[in-house]
């Protein structure tokens, strides 16, 4: 488990722009990095989708780091950018200082700044990061995988 540095910027796709340790006050993240360039990424949207609307209601912030500029954000993202909170990092700026190896990537990050990843479509490792969140948060814990979600894979790598 490695530290994200407290003076990250996450810049939300409404131009909302603060250091991680201010968006860290009240509820830790949970995000789905995906490259919307690749067909990686969209093979798992849906599953990534139905992943953050699990715990939008519980007391963690959810959202989307895509490597797109806004536009591509809604494109791509479609109905589900309006959802929850979207970061655009057309740049892989945040992805690489999160330290992601492939995307798509599901990334938690406790209030302390400590962050847990799984690199890829890799459901094994989704369903542990979501029981881990289900048991700190005393939530349910979702199914993953659930029937019709893709069969693992690894993602195409992060810094590219």
């Amino acid at each position: 488990m490695s530290q994200v540095s407290p003076d990250t910027s996450f810049t939300s796709i409404n131009g909302n722009s603060y250091p991680l340790r201010d968006w860290l006050t009240s509820y830790p993240f949970f995000l789905v990095a995906l490259d919307p360039y690749t067909n990686e990424s969209s093979w798992i949207l849906e599953a990534a989708g139905d992943l953050l609307h699990h715990f939008s209601p519980a007391d963690i912030r959810v959202g989307w780091i895509a490597t797109t500029d806004e536009e591509g954000c809604r494109t791509f993202l479609g109905p589900w950018e309006e959802k929850f909170l979207t970061f655009p990092d057309p740049d892989r700026k945040l992805v690489t200082e999160l330290g992601l190896e492939e995307l798509p990537a599901l990334i938690h990050i406790r209030s302390d700044g400590f962050l847990e990843v799984a690199n890829g479509w890799n459901p094994e490792q989704w369903n542990e990061i979501a029981a881990t969140i289900s048991k700190q948060l005393s939530w349910s814990k979702p199914q993953v995988p659930k029937p019709g979600d893709p069969t693992p894979f690894s993602g195409t790598p992060a810094a590219s």
